[in-house]
This record gives C-alpha cells, sequence and structure tokens, in this order.
C-alpha cells in the first residue's frame, strides 16, 4: 500500500512540475489541462484524478510557493500573542503595498485572477481562500484569543477568523487601485499608508490604541526604510 501511495505522491509532484511550466510560459488563461497532461506525458483523465479543474490545479501551485516562501515560516513559528498579531497584519500589508513593484509582475497577475474569480463562478477565489485559511487561519486566530486574554483587545464577535478576512479584504482592495500603471487612486506617502492600513485594520479587529501604539511602533522601528520614508 505505501508503495501505490508513493506512486501517487510521485505523479502529483510530476503533474505540478508540468503545469508551472505551462503556466510560467503560456499564462492561466493560456494553459489547458490538455497542454498541462500533455506536459506530464499522462492523459488528460488521469490529470483529473489529482486535480479535477484548472483553478484547482494553479492553487495547489500557488500553496506550495506560499508554503516555501521563508517569511511565512517566520510568521508560523511565532509564538500567538498581541505582538505576533501585529506582525501578522504589518506583513500582510506590507506584502500587497510592494504587489504592483516584483519584476515580473506575477503577484499582480495572481491577484487579478483572483478579483477575476470572483466575477465569475469564484472557484479560484474559494480554493486560495481555503489554502490561505489553512495555513494561517490557525495562529492568527489564537493570536486574537491571547490578545483578548492579556486586555490588549476588545472580543470582536465570536468568529476570529472572520477578522482576519476582513482585514485580508481591505489591504486586497487598497490594493486594487494601485495596479494599473496609473493608480485609480493615490494614497499619498508610501510609508504613512502602510501605518494607516495596519492602524485601521488593527482598530477594526479590536486591538485597543496602547497596544497599537507600542507593538506597531516597535514593529515599524525595525525598518530603516520605513524609518527614513517618514523622516524624508
Amino acid at each position: 500500500m505505501s508503495t501505490l501511495r508513493m506512486t501517487g505522491d510521485l505523479r502529483r509532484q510530476l503533474i505540478l512540475s508540468a503545469a508551472k511550466r505551462c503556466f510560467a510560459r503560456h499564462g492561466f488563461s493560456g494553459t489547458t489541462t490538455k497542454s498541462v497532461a500533455a506536459a506530464a506525458s499522462i492523459s488528460e483523465g488521469l490529470l483529473f484524478k489529482h486535480f479535477p479543474t484548472k483553478s484547482a490545479l494553479y492553487a495547489e501551485i500557488l500553496a506550495e510557493a506560499c508554503e516555501a516562501d521563508p517569511a511565512l515560516h517566520r510568521l508560523l513559528k511565532l509564538e500567538p500573542s498581541t505582538e505576533t498579531l501585529v506582525v501578522m497584519i504589518r506583513e500582510m500589508v506590507r506584502h500587497f503595498q510592494h504587489v504592483a513593484e516584483t519584476p515580473d509582475q506575477q503577484e499582480a497577475q495572481r491577484l487579478r485572477l483572483m478579483i477575476g474569480s470572483h466575477l465569475d463562478d469564484g472557484e479560484f477565489a474559494r480554493l486560495c481562500y481555503e489554502k490561505i485559511g489553512d495555513l494561517i487561519g490557525g495562529i492568527f486566530a489564537a493570536s486574537v484569543e491571547r490578545a483578548v486574554a492579556a486586555g490588549d483587545a476588545t472580543q470582536i464577535g465570536c468568529e476570529s477568523l472572520s477578522l482576519f478576512w476582513f482585514a485580508h479584504h481591505t489591504v486586497l482592495m487598497a490594493t486594487l487601485s494601485r495596479l494599473p500603471s496609473v493608480p485609480c487612486l493615490a494614497y499619498g506617502n508610501p510609508a504613512n499608508l502602510e501605518r494607516q492600513l495596519c492602524e485601521f485594520i488593527l482598530r477594526g479587529i479590536g486591538l485597543k490604541e496602547t497596544a497599537i501604539a507600542s507593538h506597531l511602533d516597535r514593529e515599524l522601528s525595525r525598518d530603516p526604510e520605513h524609518v527614513n520614508a517618514e523622516s524624508a
């Protein structure tokens, strides 16, 4: 039985490797399950046994990329706490702020695909949210609970994970306005925007002003670029 499982796992990895090459070469819309199957030297029917749709295949590739991200690994190793909550929000804001600046534009393309999915059947977006929630939902919820228990936050609602999605969607929408070559909306100084977004979200998920001032100032002070930008 273990040999069969290993064979299945190996086949899955071969499919993912072939799909990465296809997506890199042709993009999401230009890649078909038929072309991925051909690149993996398997039938399309066998491909569907592992990945029922192209969106499921692409979402798995994104999940693998997230799991291999050193920054995410550092976050996942942190103990749940008020400070961890602030670090998570700051890292989320920073990641989205720089989406449009990456040279290969892959993150921007993925974001456009995500938004397009919301306007279509939603399949790709649902898969991505599921992967994201599985990866970091637990530590976020635990950190909210610790912050409330420590008196650093007020309990907002009964679903901590919903607070994470509120935060995620806030940053997502702010980022969308900056995706075009000419931004739809100018928020002003990037360093000020980072602080404002962090403060807005942290207040929204229940953190008290004293906790925000203490932990956010400490977190931002660790970034020399941020300090220089604010003092410019």
